[in-house]
């Protein structure tokens, strides 16, 4: 299994950025989750989807600035970051999940990507 998220980089605060995971050799029919890790902070789940796409999950403070989605054709899941503040600086990993629903835990993590630093900062 192997994924590969892409599309950080430094943004200003209120721009955006659109994070890719894109999966090789193996067809993304997972739950899908977003996970984040600030320095010196431990990893936390941003945004999930579920596998049949029914379900979707945000972490407070991104509801309403952050979308998770998945082209099944191209075999990636997205997430855009509208709104970038300074305190979404971190390295984004995207995993998939154990089973179907949704976990913002990364024990219930099947496997990793590499991570994608996003740094907003003005």
């Amino acid at each position: 299994v192997q994924l590969q998220a892409s599309g950080g980089g430094l943004v200003q605060p209120g721009e955006s950025l659109r994070l890719s995971c894109a999966a090789s050799r193996f067809t993304l029919d997972y739950t899908v989750g977003w996970f984040r890790q600030a320095p010196g902070k431990e990893r936390e789940g941003v945004s999930c989807i579920e596998k049949d796409d029914s379900t979707t999950y945000y972490v407070d403070d991104t509801k309403g600035r952050f979308t998770i989605s998945r082209d099944k054709a191209k075999n990636t899941v997205y997430l855009q970051m509208d709104s970038l503040k300074p305190e979404d600086t971190a390295v984004y990993f995207c995993a998939t999940i154990k089973g179907t629903y949704c976990s913002g835990d990364p024990h219930f993590v099947y496997s990793w990507g590499q991570g994608t630093l996003v740094t907003v900062s003005s």
